[in-house]
């Protein structure tokens, strides 16, 4: 999967993380793309045209009328050449201008005039980000189809800590690749199907401040709706909570184990494949304490009890869909999994050995699946270049099903 000879543009708005964009047309290039950037007047001033001229090897566009283009109207141009356009970084005022169809200068403009598949990489202040009216303009563009990569949560430049930091370059073009490769004719693969997943944490509450959860990102399970989303099903993502901007799927927030249990419940009478990736609490605190725990002695014992087993439910269904359930383990991985794809009658179990460097919060996995009568090792790569292999997988098993 690459993007070799993808007609590219890498359009630049105004702001600090536009720096990044350099790196970016070094990693597009050395994929094999052709790249034409676009900036827009405000984001001459965090970095020069010469400079992304140089890298791109071709002249930086700024004119919306352009004397030496064709017809002297670059933009038309430029969309009809372009095979995918990649917005990095997308400033609020750019992406609140492209949501609502303004066209008043050349990266607008070609925005609204091209018909290839469009991306973009948020990146401003976390209140920015977090604004109601952003979020707004966020689930416009969602619903026009467009890509949304990232933002990241961080320390930002402006000095405050959150979610709005553009995400590196080398997590842009895995995005891009997976575009591409949708394009490419796998996105029929699970078309007309329903499929649930599940993503992130749960959390269980011991007292208005305290409460028992896991590392889990949620990264995997998004990674995965979007992939299934791509692959022409139609998605529905519950989560635990995260700091992840959901693609473009039907999106579900809960807290607890039981409310993902219940909210799985609840929609899982038309589902074609169920996904259980989320790393739900196995326990959760009998009781709830109403008011602060105080620190009062050396040792305190909660009493815990189990919570409700979502993927095991489902699959004990009278009529249960083509059920995945995930094995994080730390040790004796084959043999545990092995156990719960039989325990819990499940069609495919994905397992992974957590630890350090791979796994939970990280960017990277590898994947051992193992089915009733079958295994296959996907090695270490990107949580979305797994999520794309293991889509693929469950679409073959899925289609070996008895009918």
């Amino acid at each position: 999967m690459s993007l070799s000879n993808k007609n590219i543009i890498l359009a630049v708005s105004g702001g600090i993380a536009a720096y990044k964009s350099a790196h970016l047309i070094r990693l597009l290039t050395a994929a094999g793309a052709h790249v034409q950037v676009v900036m827009t007047d405000n984001a001459t001033e965090f970095i020069t045209p010469i400079t992304l001229q140089a890298l791109s090897g071709n002249p930086v566009r700024r004119e919306l009328f352009d004397s030496v283009a064709e017809a002297a109207m670059g933009h038309i141009e430029l969309a009809r050449w372009a095979d995918l356009i990649i917005l990095a970084p997308a400033t609020a005022n750019c992406i609140a201008k492209i949501s609502h169809g303004f066209a008043d200068d050349l990266l607008s403009t070609i925005w609204l005039a091209a018909a290839c598949p469009k991306a973009i990489a948020p990146a401003m202040n976390q209140q920015m980000w977090q604004a109601q009216t952003t979020q707004e303009n966020i689930t416009k563009l969602q619903g026009q189809g467009i890509s949304i990569i990232g933002p990241d949560c961080g320390e930002q430049a402006c000095g405050d800590n959150g979610p709005g930091r553009m995400v590196e370059p080398e997590q842009i073009i895995e995005d891009l690749v997976a575009i591409s490769q949708s394009e490419q004719g796998h996105s029929d693969i699970l078309k007309n199907l329903n499929v649930m997943v599940t993503a992130g944490p749960t959390v269980e509450n011991i007292d208005p401040v305290r409460f028992i959860s896991n590392r889990s990102s949620g990264k995997m399970g998004y990674a995965i709706a979007e992939a299934a989303s791509q692959a022409g099903a139609k998605v529905t993502l519950v989560s635990g909570p995260t700091q992840l901007q959901s693609p473009n799927v039907s999106f579900h927030s809960v807290k607890s184990a039981q409310q993902m249990y219940e909210q799985v419940m609840q929609n899982i009478a038309d589902i074609d494949i169920f996904i259980s990736c989320a790393a739900v609490a196995d326990y959760r605190p009998e009781k709830i304490q109403l008011q602060k725990i105080k620190k009062k002695q050396d040792t305190l014992q909660l009493n815990l009890v189990k919570n409700p087993d979502i993927v095991k439910s489902v699959a004990a269904m009278t009529k249960a869909p083509f059920t995945v359930g995930f094995a994080a383990e730390t040790d004796d991985l084959i043999k545990h999994a092995h156990g719960k794809l039989q325990n819990k009658k499940l069609q495919l179990i994905v397992a992974n050995k957590v630890g350090e460097k791979i796994g939970f919060d990280q960017d990277d996995n590898e994947l051992h699946l193992f089915w009733p009568d079958g295994e296959e090792k996907l090695p270490k790569a990107s949580k979305k270049q797994l999520a794309h292999q293991l889509i693929e997988k469950i679409a073959v098993l899925y289609n070996q099903q008895p009918k």
